[in-house]
């Protein structure tokens, strides 16, 4: 089979590519370099699965995390495509087995860690097997200015130059700003490369940022709405992991925890209850999630600030995998830029750098939090923020992030800011914000006495205002650039040149301020507005049925030893639950159910559906005729179509018997309801249709029935 269209609907179910992918599938099946950048469930891994299975020879994928592997190859191995992994967690034999496989042609697509690459016995295997393709997953990594650079990532392209014929090589990842892509094309010696940037606006997903005075009170709100359903609550330190996963425990909720401070049998068994969907809730530290690609995550709540947008876009961008609603969370405190500036100034991960390299990265990683931080108190739409770091065209309005939403109000703040600003200028040298709040409130501390800020002229001057007022005032001028805040480990604010056209009063200066920025919302329109609601888009029956399919694909998943979301995603189940496919046929129309997986599980699921349509029971309580309502003939299964093509005309012989036009007998709408549920007896006829319809013409669809 040369088609990929073909071989994208057979082992993974999709009829179509996502945007993106075709392109630079043709571009590597034509023997170029690719890189794509590519958010994340957008597919990347697809566009090198599907080259993989097409080109003749083995394709060697470079991939940092174990759990990223372990992931992968379960989904392609339930996909019928053979595939292996080579890392740390194989013991000798296991290792010496699997590479024996490898050289026999047993698997086509092969994981390895970097670390792997240059072993003695790898660099032979290599010399002896058909290496088509060396694909680089998290290609950011490679980068300095990546937010997760890894020393053994410089090696790769090293390692691609001792072939005995140069493989073609692909990159991706989903966080990369334009120096790293530049990066990642010049350190992995990227030939004519076909470069795709799909994008980073992922519309399924809902941003927003809270500043809560009760972290732990608004995030039971969250965790309450979704409740039962999968998600990632990440926090910053291993004590906050501890603390929230506890008190969550002791609320009554379902939560697991995982951080570098756990042994490895519990991180690998807390994972997997997750990813097996024996507990919905993950707290976590950053420690988790790359490569888990778990498709059903409903939310992602930051407990704290991260690093980074790079960590932020990534570590968000685990929910709505599926493609369904999500929502991503982050919660801001000045506190957190104090403690993600503690581990910057003690990072010790990349030991092999010089001290000039760790001083640079150390600076590029205070300008990133800066970038984070300014995220976290813009007013402007937050979708547009993440674009326009990314180097994309920003939005002026998404309508679903927390900015775009909420109700603010512009007041004017030119005397504030020129109060904050000639405060600034007063002062013999440089101070940070909380000093400098302190002496426009007129504080009597210390450290304001001791550096003498009681004799400055503006000393007192904003004491009716609250501390966290003048804060956000000074944030904003931050933000448009009327002040600055240095990049060193304890950052002191500056003037800028736009400082002095306010206190010219060459300008006058607004803000947008939104009253319940400091506190829980109390808009409760504008939450319900937002709300997501995944279980509530199925009407009742659906739900039921939902569960039901859920819980034999628990069951198939268990006997496996595979996660769930492998099986078949939410959204996959979800599409059966509203279209109850009744055959083969019909169930290979389903999004996510290709070929291989119908041979594997598809007539388990056929089972259920088709005793369900069926029962007396839910067919009395169902909402089936709003569910149809706009239900086409195409939407129908094969049969069906061919007994919907039968009652018109049957409903054509009627119609002309009295004279009257076809529609006047019944309508299309309920030709299809009674294809889809086929009535067998008068009360179930009059679930569909009044009795006067029924004695009228009801009764001779109910005999054609009960001829057939």
């Amino acid at each position: 089979m040369n088609n990929p269209k073909a071989i994208l609907k057979q082992y993974f179910g999709y009829e179509d590519f996502n945007q993106g992918q075709e392109e630079i599938i043709s571009g590597i099946l034509q023997g170029r370099d690719a890189l794509g950048i590519m958010p994340t469930g957008a597919g990347k891994s697809i566009c090198y699965q599907i080259p993989g299975i097409m080109l003749p020879g083995i394709t060697l994928v470079v991939s940092p995390l174990i759990s990223l592997m372990k992931d992968q190859v379960e989904s392609l191995n339930a996909a019928g495509i053979r595939a292996a992994y080579f890392n740390s967690s194989l013991s000798n034999n296991q290792y010496l087995k699997a590479l024996e496989y490898a050289k026999q042609g047993t698997y086509k697509i092969i994981y390895v860690a970097p670390e792997r690459l240059e072993t003695p016995m790898f660099l032979e295997f290599i010399k002896c097997v058909d290496i088509e393709m060396v694909s680089v997953d998290e290609a950011h990594c490679v980068s300095q200015w990546g937010q997760d650079f890894r020393p053994s990532y410089l090696k790769i392209a090293e390692f691609i130059k001792k072939f005995p014929q140069r493989p073609r090589v692909s990159a991706f990842t989903a966080t990369a700003t334009k120096t790293v892509q530049k990066d990642i094309i010049e350190l992995l010696h990227l030939q004519n490369p076909k470069i795709m940037l799909t994008g980073f606006d992922r519309k399924n997903l809902y941003f927003g940022v809270e500043r809560p005075k009760d972290r732990m009170g608004l995030l039971r709100k969250y965790v309450n709405e979704f409740q039962g359903q999968s998600g990632i609550i990440y926090c910053l330190t291993r004590k906050n992991v501890e603390e929230v996963c506890f008190r969550l425990q002791q609320d009554g909720h379902e939560a697991t925890r995982y951080h570098a401070g756990l042994g490895d049998k519990e991180r690998k068994k807390n994972q997997e209850d997750f990813i097996y969907d024996k507990i919905p809730i993950m707290v976590a530290t950053n420690a988790f999630g790359m490569g888990i690609d778990k498709s059903n995550v409903r939310y992602v709540i930051h407990y704290n600030m991260p690093k980074n947008i790079e960590s932020y876009y990534q570590e968000a961008g685990r929910a709505g995998r599926d493609g369904e609603n999500a929502k991503c969370i982050l919660f801001y405190g000045g506190q957190d830029v104090n403690t993600n500036m503690y581990f910057i100034e003690n990072n010790r991960d990349n030991s092999e750098l010089s001290f000039a390299e760790t001083q640079a990265i150390k600076e590029k990683d205070r300008e990133r939090l800066r970038k984070i931080q300014q995220y976290c108190l813009t007013k402007k739409c937050l979708r547009s923020y993440i674009m326009e770091y990314f180097g994309e065209k920003p939005y002026d309005f998404c309508g679903n992030c927390g900015n775009c939403q909420a109700d603010f109000e512009t007041v004017d703040i030119s005397d504030v800011a020129k109060i904050i600003i000639g405060c600034i200028q007063e002062n013999s040298w440089d101070f940070g914000m909380v000093t400098i709040i302190d002496t426009l409130r007129g504080s009597k501390n210390a450290k304001v006495l001791k550096a003498r800020l009681d004799e400055n002229p503006f000393y007192g001057k904003l004491s009716t205002l609250k501390a966290v007022k003048i804060r956000q005032i000074m944030e904003h001028l931050i933000l448009e650039d009327y002040l600055a805040l240095s990049t060193t480990e304890f950052p002191v604010l500056k003037l800028t040149e736009k400082s002095l056209t306010v206190l010219e009063n060459q300008e006058t200066l607004s803000m947008r301020i939104n009253q319940d920025n400091f506190e829980e919302p109390k808009n409760n329109e504008v939450r319900a507005k937002v709300k997501v609601k995944f279980q509530d888009e199925l009407n009742l029956n659906e739900q039921n049925l939902f569960g039901k399919l859920r819980d034999l694909r628990w069951e198939l998943a268990q006997e496996a030893g595979i996660p769930p979301y492998i099986v078949f995603s939410d959204k996959t189940l979800k599409e059966m639950c509203i279209l109850k496919p009744q055959s083969k046929e019909g169930m290979l129309g389903v999004s996510g159910v290709g070929e291989i997986k119908y041979q594997r599980y598809g007539e388990s699921f056929l089972r259920i559906l088709k005793d369900w349509d069926f029962t007396k029971e839910d067919f009395e309580n169902g909402d089936f005729q709003g569910k149809l309502q706009n239900t086409l003939p195409q939407h129908l299964d094969f049969d069906e179509k061919e007994l919907f093509s039968e009652l018109q005309d049957l409903r054509a012989e009627i119609a002309e018997e009295y004279e009257i036009a076809p529609f006047n007998v019944f309508s299309d709408k309920i030709l299809r309801i009674i294809c889809r549920f086929q009535p067998k007896s008068k009360s179930e006829m009059l679930l569909i249709m009044d009795e006067m319809a029924y004695e009228q013409y009801g009764y001779r669809f109910l005999n054609y029935l009960e001829d057939k």
